[in-house]
């Protein structure tokens, strides 16, 4: 059974730090390009940021320089560092696992800033 599960949303100030994670199972985790998307209330899904089985990192322009995505094959994981959270920052977060033939979903975590 694949499984993407998803962890380390929370309340953070403006200004402030979450590390998310993202723990597969049930696939070649290291064959597959991961991303972050998130959804903010009332509004649609936005793509956030991808890693692909290289290690090559790609972002959206308004979390460049904030964010940081990154993977571990051995731990068949995929985390988000963001850092100087603002406002506009507030979705559920999820993980998506892709390849030429298939893709998966995460089930979402919430991440909340304001003070």
């Amino acid at each position: 059974e694949v499984q993407l599960v998803e962890s380390g949303g929370g309340l953070v100030q403006p200004g402030g730090s979450l590390r998310l994670s993202c723990a597969a199972s049930g696939f070649t985790f290291s064959s597959y390009a991961m991303s972050w998307v998130r959804q903010a209330p009332g509004k649609g899904l936005e793509w956030v940021s991808a890693i692909n089985s290289g290690g090559t990192t790609n972002y959206i322009d308004s979390v460049k320089g904030r964010f940081t995505i990154s993977r571990d094959n051995a731990k068949n994981t995929v985390y988000l560092q963001m850092n100087s959270l603002k406002p506009e920052d507030t979705a559920v977060y999820y993980c998506n696992a892709n390849s030429i033939l298939r893709q998966y979903w995460g089930q979402g975590t919430q991440v909340t800033v304001s003070s």
